[in-house]
This record gives structure tokens, sequence and C-alpha cells, in this order.
């Protein structure tokens, strides 16, 4: 079977070579291509956060990439977005296999009008992320980043949003909204600083580490930090608005590694500039990169990265292995 393999600045072709040979072990005939038009991770982020937010059908391809499309029985993209009109042209194509957990790039009706499988790899950055999100919530409420900044101004920092209460975790309440792979280790994570881990997951009725809320108005207003790890989603979108931010503890940290579209990001940055909320930790936003005039950069309460949590050379060197797996199976069971 005649399969595609598309890098990316983020998972190159040093990366996606090794990544796919189990795929030509099996028999199968694998070409890595190079995405060209994105040339650097910003580009590519960009062009990502346009898809998130507007669908695979956002960004066109260039013709030489659709082209090699349209002669693959099997794709397999991170970003490249597959909207309809590639879909449309490769009439060869069977499979997608998307080298993410969401297939956001991929214009799935397109794709079951047209009797093609796509194949997502759940789970492929959980870890990544989930490792970011604790050190997000330490980062916040104990001052570690923004001691950092003053330090390299020769500022010996010592005063902070929270110097009335710098917390320690211990007896704390984290809730956890959305317990997927990444929620459930995130609790599993925090076990060790002796706290009590709330969650709320319509689709997950259990877990080993936390308990389970069936409201979550419920879980804003028991938490002490509220950490984000839901999909976004029509259902989902602006899950946290205004109303539901108000029922935060004024003391209470937010932390986003998930996805901007899940908070109302308007009213956040006005609890956060009133002192509503005592501080949040933000890895993304509604418009990427920050602008010099973005509010977010006029508030002192928080701590800012830049879309970085899933982003590990562990989990993307992973990732092609995994879905390689998932592609085999999904072919056996055709």
């Amino acid at each position: 079977m005649k399969i595609l393999a598309i890098a990316d600045p983020y998972i190159p072709v040093e990366l996606l070579e090794p990544g796919t040979a189990q795929l030509r072990t099996a028999g199968h005939d694998v070409e890595v291509v190079t995405w060209d038009e994105v040339p650097s991770i910003e580009k590519l982020q960009e062009i990502n956060l346009l898809i998130e937010q507007h669908g695979a059908n956002a960004y066109p391809l260039p013709p030489s990439l659709t082209a090699k499309i349209a002669q693959a029985e099997v794709v397999i993209t991170q970003f490249a977005p597959i909207g309809r009109a590639v879909i449309e042209e490769a009439s060869y194509l069977r499979l997608i296999g998307v080298l993410r957990a969401g297939t956001e790039n991929v214009d799935s009706e397109a794709a079951t009008k047209h009797g093609i499988h796509v194949v997502n790899t759940p789970g492929r950055n959980a870890r990544a992320v989930a490792e970011f999100a604790v050190g997000m919530i330490l980062a916040e409420s104990r001052n570690i980043a923004r001691t950092h900044a003053a330090m390299q101004k020769g500022i010996w920092l010592k005063d902070f949003p929270n110097s009335d209460a710098i917390p320690e975790l211990e007896g704390k309440t984290i809730g956890i909204i959305g317990a997927g792979n990444i929620g459930q280790l995130v609790m599993k994570f925090l076990q060790g600083f002796d706290v009590t881990c709330l969650f709320y997951d319509p689709f997950t009725e259990s877990s080993q580490y936390g308990e389970k809320v069936e409201e979550l108005d419920d879980l804003l207003r028991r938490s002490d930090v509220v950490s984000l790890h839901a999909r976004l989603s029509a259902q989902t979108y602006h899950l946290l608005d205004r109303r539901r931010l108000d029922l935060l503890k004024p003391g209470a940290i937010l932390v986003n590694t998930a996805r901007s579209g899940l908070v109302e990001e308007e009213a956040l940055v006005e609890a956060l500039s009133t002192g509503k909320l005592l501080g949040a930790a933000i890895d993304t936003f509604d418009v990427e990169p920050l602008g010099k005039e973005s509010p977010w950069l006029a508030l002192e309460n928080v701590t800012l990265t830049s879309h970085l949590a899933g982003t590990t050379f562990d989990a993307f060197r992973k990732t092609p292995i995994m879905l390689s797996q998932r592609i085999l199976d999904s072919l056996k069971e055709d």
C-alpha cells in the first residue's frame, strides 16, 4: 500500500522516517515528504491556530503536496490540513492518520462521505502536557516565573500578588476539568502533594486519583486550583464563561494548557485585573503570538507561556511509532 507521510517543523523527516519503520517492515511503500511551505515552528503555529478556529478547509495545501496526496492510499499528517478539496481529488485514499490526539485538521465529514477512515493518536503527548500543567500550578502559586523575570532585570523581588497567602499544595483541592489521558495523569502526579482532586467529565465515570463531581459549578466553587484538560468543541466553547468564572474562589488559580476557546478570555482578563481571581497560568490564547498591546502583558498575577505544553522531543519521537501501529491495526480490520 502506498503511504505518504508529511513532515513538518515539529515532527521532521529525521523523526518521521524511523517512526514509520514498522509500516515498511509490514511491506508498505512509505514516502516521507516535507511540507516546504512551512519553514518555521512560528509559521506552523499560526496555521494551526487558524485551522483550530476555522476548520480544515481554512488553509489550502500547495499543489505539489496535493498532487502527491492524490496518488496515496494512506496519508499521515500532523498539522498539514486535509480539507474537502484535497479529499475529493484523492481517489485512491483509504485512510488518514493524524499524528495528534485531535483531528481538527481533517474534514471528517468529507472523509466519511468518501469512505475514508480517520485514525488519530490519543495520548501521544499526554505526559508532556500533564507534567507541564503541574509545573504551571507551582510556577504561578510560588511565583517562580515572575521572580526569574525580575532577577534578569536586577530586581530582588519579594512583593507578589499573593504575598499575603503564598500557599503550599498540601490539603488544597485541585479541580480537573476533563479527565481523559491528560487529566488522569495530572491527578496521578498531584497525589504526591497530598491534595484532594476533583474532576468534572461527562464521559468519565470514575478515577482512582480523584472524586467525580456531577456539576461543573460545584467543582468551581470547591477548588483552590482549576486545571483545564477538556477538548474544544461547539459544546465546550467558553465552558468557563463570565458567570462560571465568578464562581471561583477569590484566592483561586486557573491553569489552561488545553485550548483558549474553553475560557471566555475577556472575562478572565477582567477577573484577574480586578483581583477577583488571584492568579492564572495560561499556555494558549485567542490570538497567538501575543501582540505588544495584549492586555495579558499588563497583568502581574499571571504566568504566561508560548503554547509549549505538548512540545517535547520525547512526545514527537514516540508519536509516529504509536500512529504506525494504529494504522496497521486499522488496515488489518479492513
